[in-house]
């Protein structure tokens, strides 16, 4: 009760205190200034409501759909993986490529690639559906395409002119031959002979392999060796097969025309597959001349001379042409079939009688047109084989033999043959060739004085 006494006493002296606060802060506030007084009395007039200004026009009631808008939040877009993921990069393919050696098998050059055997066997394979595997020769080449952990997965061969056979492996192989689609281009060009003709040819930058063609061609009327002085002029006309800035094949000479002495010998080789060339002296029809095989190289002369297989000396009763294998041989003389068989070293043989002491001789041939049999007629250029390595024969070439009454003579030298084809010989048309010629060689000489463009040989 004490306690509860003391705690009244005390409440009331606190408010007591307080109230005697407030009484002497307002007694004793000094007085507020009558100008400060009279501006807190002061207060802002009303506004006045806004002036609408009357006219004419109507302004149209705009439609709920003017006015009314309705907010659709936009779903965020989803995160795939796939929208920000980088497109998948296949590896580059590895590619090993180098010639074939001599004597080597596709199966060691694919072996020096690091190809297992069981794809090595299966290469080999689907390459030789396409392509005899045994005419490999130095300076084809293999290429291999390979993904990085070795699988090879592409191989070509390139083989001789331009010709390529392709493999692109898989589940199953497939093999295809890619054919070049090559351009012939005519060529022009003059040498001047100081030594030999090969020699000119060769510092003109001309192909030096001409010498030969022209050799063979004058052999039974110039002496080219004895009767060349120096300061002869070659001027040639030739043309070849083209695939880009590579040359396929050989260059073949279309024309020909060289300065003797007081003489010029002009020799035209025609557009057509017969092979006959017309040899003119000062614009006269002189020899027509069918080489057994087109553009073939000269490989050995008639004559003695050291066998290439036995090593002795041996008389050589004709002459060689080295050619590709398969390449068409044909008659240089009109003539019958008068042999087609086998002959010990001279393996397939095939022979013509042109008359009755005059017999040519053709032989390691390949293979014969079916169905060509004695006694059967043949026209000069006619295909009576191709060129093969049959009997004894170091490679491919063919042996073209002219018998005389039973005797070899020079196949180069002997005038029968072109007696012959001198009698079926169109000499009009001859000189129609030889004009055509001349005119195109003076225009190409013309046109580039400096065959610049041509590969020395």
């Amino acid at each position: 009760m004490r306690i509860r006494h003391v705690a009244t006493v005390l409440v009331g002296v606190a408010g007591a205190s307080v109230t005697a606060l407030a009484l002497s802060g307002l007694l004793f506030r000094d007085p507020v200034p009558p100008a400060i007084a009279q501006a807190t009395l002061w207060m802002p007039d009303p506004l006045a409501p806004p002036r609408i200004a009357e006219t004419n026009s109507v302004r149209p009631a705009l439609a709920q759909a003017d006015v009314a808008f309705e907010f659709r939040p936009v779903p965020p877009l989803p995160a795939s993986p796939a929208d920000t993921s980088l497109p998948s990069i296949e590896p580059p393919l590895v590619i090993w490529s180098r010639e074939i050696a001599s004597g080597e098998t596709l199966d060691a050059v694919l072996d020096d690639a690091g190809l297992a055997a069981f794809a090595r066997a299966e290469i080999a394979q689907a390459l030789g559906s396409e392509y005899d595997l045994r005419q490999l020769r130095p300076g084809h080449s293999v290429t291999v395409e390979s993904s990085p952990n070795g699988t090879p997965r592409r191989v070509e061969l390139a083989v001789a002119d331009g010709l390529r056979i392709v493999t692109v492996l898989g589940d199953t192989p497939d093999t295809r031959v890619l054919e070049p689609e090559p351009e012939i281009v005519t060529f022009a060009g003059q040498a001047v002979v100081e030594s030999s003709i090969y020699a000119a040819l060769q510092d003109a930058g001309l192909p030096a392999r001409f010498a030969v063609d022209l050799a063979q061609m004058l052999a039974s009327t110039a002496d080219l060796r004895r009767d060349l002085a120096g300061g002869e002029v070659i001027r040639l006309l030739w043309r070849e097969a083209r695939d880009g800035n590579q040359r396929i094949g050989q260059p073949e000479l279309t024309f020909a025309a060289l300065e003797l002495g007081d003489s010029t010998y002009e020799i035209v080789w025609p557009d057509d597959e017969s092979g006959q060339a017309t040899i003119f002296l000062d614009g006269t029809v002189l020899q027509v001349f069918t080489p057994p095989v087109e553009g073939a190289r000269l490989s050995s002369a008639f004559g003695n001379r050291v066998h290439p297989i036995y090593g002795n000396v041996r008389m050589h009763t004709g002459v060689d042409f080295s050619a590709p294998s398969g390449a068409p041989v044909r008659a240089t003389a009109p003539g019958r079939i008068s042999y087609v068989g086998w002959r010990g070293g001279y393996g397939r043989v095939v022979e013509v009688a042109h008359g009755a002491n005059t017999i040519t001789r053709y032989t390691h041939l390949s293979a014969v047109p079916e169905g060509l049999a004695p006694g059967q007629r043949v026209m000069a250029g006619d295909m009576i084989g191709r060129v093969g390595a049959t009997g004894t024969a170091t490679g491919p070439n063919l042996h073209y033999e002219v018998m005389v009454n039973g005797r070899p003579t020079d196949p180069l030298a002997d005038n029968r043959l072109a007696e012959a084809l001198e009698r079926e010989t169109d000499v009009a048309d001859k000189l129609t060739q030889l004009s055509a010629a001349r005119s195109l060689l003076a225009e190409r000489l013309a046109r580039e004085t400096t065959p610049a463009t041509t590969e020395r040989l």
